[in-house]
């Protein structure tokens, strides 16, 4: 079985352990987290049964080595461990902002791909953008490419497009969290229970996120086809549109954008 490492085991370490041990297409015996808080160990290890060590080595001697670490760190970190990553390992980056050359050059290895995963891989539900170094073979890729599979939907993508990729998917989520509490503040201030508003909100997000998916029609159609004639979803959008709603949103996710490529 292909031995993965992960070297960092924060949030976004945690939600893709949490996808792969689900899926159960890894082994949570074949799965090592390090990470030097003692009780973020202990908690991976109770919550998932993997592996746990406060030495990167152990991570860094696997099939598969995660760099999962924030991009502040990238270089300290690899510089501890680039004598330990064997020559035939795959290096999957999920550094913010930092490009596969870069990551390369730290680490002493041209076998080297990039992952922007999200939150939602915790669920099974994660969108991850993968793109590879030249030298990555047709085999590691497939390794990759299963890893993402497993906490959800993925597309290989140009390097050149990861800070949008990271904007859209990688980040996107909290705005979308922030976009259920409204929705869900405004039920509770005609009166539903927060609980319940929370329900419905969440719900009505996931169910058009998924007619998004699976319905060829343009979104600006799927609106179209909720907005009845004065009725009182184009009032919403009304209202939305005087706001700066997309606007907003389109700032948002370019100000996201700009803040990846400053990490590079």
């Amino acid at each position: 079985m292909t031995t993965i490492g992960f070297i960092g085991c924060g949030k976004m370490a945690r939600a893709m352990i949490a996808g792969l041990t689900a899926s159960e297409a890894f082994a949570a015996a074949d799965i090592t987290a390090c990470a030097p808080s003692s009780v973020t160990r202990a908690d991976a290890s109770a919550r998932f049964g993997i592996n746990v060590s406060a030495d990167n080595a152990a991570a860094a001697a696997c099939d598969v080595v995660v760099l999962a670490v924030k991009p502040q760190v990238c270089d300290l970190v690899l510089s501890e461990v680039n004598g330990i990553i064997r020559e035939d390992a795959l290096l999957v980056s999920i550094a913010a902002g930092k490009p596969i050359a870069w990551i390369a050059s730290r680490a002493r290895t041209e076998n080297v791909a990039r992952f922007m995963p999200n939150m939602p891989a915790a669920v099974g539900e994660g969108m991850t953008s993968v793109s590879f170094a030249d030298a990555v073979s047709a085999a590691d890729r497939r390794t990759a490419e299963s890893i993402a599979a497993a906490f959800g939907r993925f597309e290989v993508i140009p390097e050149s497009l990861m800070d949008a990729a990271t904007a859209l998917a990688g980040s996107s989520p909290a705005f979308v969290f922030m976009m259920i509490e409204a929705m869900a503040d405004a039920a509770v201030l005609e009166g539903m229970p927060r609980a319940q508003a929370y329900r419905f909100a969440a719900q009505a997000v996931a169910g058009s996120a998924r007619m998004a998916l699976e319905d060829s029609a343009h979104p600006a159609a799927l609106k179209d086809a909720v907005c009845s004639p004065a009725g009182t979803t184009i009032e919403g959008v009304r209202v939305l549109e005087e706001l700066g709603f997309r606007s907003s949103v389109m700032e948002a996710l370019h100000a996201t954008c700009e803040k990846s490529r400053d990490f590079g």
